[in-house]
């Protein structure tokens, strides 16, 4: 593997440095680096970031390949500038045994754009009544450490107070997606003022917070770990960071169209605003930029959720949720988090890599940009702006919210253990 110097990056939006990386690792970081024998990449302007780390990440193999497989989710991922994704458990079959996670696991190895750590079932088939193989999955090859049932709740409280004590065994996670089912049946939007106007079922707020109270409260009572899935209210900002401030061990995710898009979208009746949870109000959206800024919610998810064109492509009520996101995800953080001054380049390494990889206990990534760490890296240019356009997506879905609109930023280069695996903007 030869040798690569960035020149000229600053360094998690800092002073501009030179980044020799020899092999699979950083070797110098500093000004005036030399390296004679090393292929040079100009970077002045850009940003250097620690490789992206995605905590919700559904990559459909097996079973919905017409959506996405490993290979073309993962080089979605590189493109976005993330080197390690958590592929969720709701495949066909589900992830709920040690062979499909190895499965999964294996693909993503052979793929070779990320990393690819699965996410294993914490019910058998999602289905709610019986814990899954959970110490199976995490002695597997796959070495599973979360685990979530997620586009389904785990609502039984019994269930879930054994998963939050089996996993205390091996250090896991359970990561729940809150939605208690009685009060959503029908639901096809945010429960307020639009849905009511609209005629369109509402999902109300106190589905998420109800769910999310009760399990920082399991999670307390049986000493384990709980992280919420795609944080939604503002509701539920206020249950986390009250729960933190008692020193639990609870840990919270939110979406890039959950900071960025509102439930006005959804007079268009365009079904690519369709997403679980759904989008929610301004003040939501506000208190949820908030919250991620102040550590309330420690990180950033994309809930990558592909869909063929005939599942979106159709009336609002017959159509599939979830949004596309990998791609556009630095670019939403960008302009939501970074040019309104709520935080720095820092800020987003932290939780874009640092906080994510913290919490799925993923070695090798979301590390230091310092000398003898993996060289999992993501150049950025942030002066760049430009319309996004799915038919240049290298996912094999084109569910995006964002056709059209001009979002900030571009990842030029990413960098798996020192191997390119986009440059120039390109999958290499």
């Amino acid at each position: 593997m030869s040798k690569i110097l960035i020149r000229g990056a600053r360094v998690l939006g800092g002073d501009p440095q030179d980044v020799l990386v020899d092999g699979g690792t950083i070797a110098e970081v500093g000004a005036g680096v030399e390296a004679p024998d090393a292929t040079v990449i100009e970077a002045a302007g850009q940003v250097l970031l620690p490789g992206l780390v995605d905590l919700h990440t559904h990559l459909r193999e097996p079973g919905r390949e017409d959506s996405e497989t490993v290979l073309t989710g993962t080089r979605a991922a590189a493109a976005g500038g993330f080197t390690a994704v958590h592929a969720m458990a709701n495949t066909f079959p589900v992830a709920d045994t040690a062979g499909v996670v190895e499965q999964v696991w294996r693909l993503g190895r052979e793929s070779g754009y990320c990393d690819v750590q699965p996410v294993g079932a914490v019910t058998v088939g999602l289905e709610g009544k019986q814990l899954a193989e959970l110490g199976a999955m995490h002695d597997s090859a796959a070495g599973v450490k979360v685990f979530s049932d997620d586009g389904k709740c785990v609502d039984d409280a019994v269930i879930m107070r054994r998963a939050l004590e089996y996993v205390k065994a091996f250090d896991g996670v359970v990561a729940q997606h809150a939605q208690e089912p009685r009060l959503t049946e029908g639901a096809q939007m945010n429960e307020g003022a639009v849905s009511a106007e609209l005629g369109l079922g509402g999902w109300p707020a106190v589905a998420e917070e109800s769910i999310i109270a009760r399990d920082v409260l399991l999670a307390a009572h049986v000493g384990s770990r709980v992280h919420i899935c795609h944080l939604s209210t503002a509701g539920s900002v206020e249950i986390v960071r009250w729960a933190k401030s008692k020193g639990w061990n609870v840990t919270a995710e939110v979406t890039p169209h959950h900071l960025l898009l509102t439930d006005e979208l959804v007079r268009s009746y365009n079904p690519v605003y369709k997403v679980n949870p759904p989008l929610r109000t301004e003040a939501d959206v506000m208190a949820l930029r908030e919250a991620l800024a102040d550590g309330t919610i420690d990180c950033v998810a994309t809930d990558h959720a592909p869909h063929p064109h005939e599942d979106k492509d159709c009336e609002w009520a017959a159509a599939a949720m979830g949004m596309v996101g990998l791609e556009t995800a630095l670019s939403v953080v960008q302009q939501t988090m970074v040019e309104t001054g709520l935080i720095d380049w820092a800020g987003v390494a932290d939780r874009m890599s640092f906080r994510p990889a913290a919490i799925g206990r993923l070695e090798g990534h979301g590390r230091p940009v310092s000398a003898g760490e993996p060289a999992n890296l993501t150049l950025v240019d942030p002066a760049y702006r430009g319309a996004v356009d799915p038919a240049g997506f290298a996912s094999r879905s084109r569910n995006t919210p964002y056709e059209g609109r001009e979002l900030p930023g571009r990842v030029t280069h990413t960098f798996l253990r020192g191997r390119a695996t986009v440059v120039d903007g390109k999958l290499a």
